[in-house]
């Protein structure tokens, strides 16, 4: 059986590209991202998306904006910039190499 505690690092790394991957699509609120990832195998908490988001934004991947809430407070929508579309690019090819890279090993 694999080691939890490895497989959990190799999930963490893969959080940026899968929330970039995520906000690609359209302007996502945080709670949305949320519950996307937590159908799949890289479920998250709001203690560790939040960082992440503002990480993002910090390095200029990402932007956001206000929208009105019909149930309760303004929310954050966010949205890739160029370069979070740029960076988006190049995890998905690095992605591509890797998968060629394992497929091709072993028999």
């Amino acid at each position: 059986m694999l080691d939890e505690q490895k497989l959990g690092v190799l999930r963490k790394g893969f959080l940026e590209f899968l929330v970039l991957r995520i906000i690609s699509g359209a302007s996502v609120y945080a709670a949305d991202i949320l519950k996307t990832l937590a159908a799949t195998e890289f479920a998250t908490q709001e203690g560790t998306l939040y960082p992440l988001l503002s990480r993002l934004r910090r390095e200029g991947l990402l932007d956001y904006q206000w929208q009105e809430s019909g149930s309760g407070p303004p929310r954050k929508y966010y949205r890739l910039t160029a370069a979070g579309a740029e960076r988006l690019a190049e995890f998905t090819a690095y992605w591509a190499r890797i998968n060629q890279t394992i497929q091709s090993l072993g028999g």
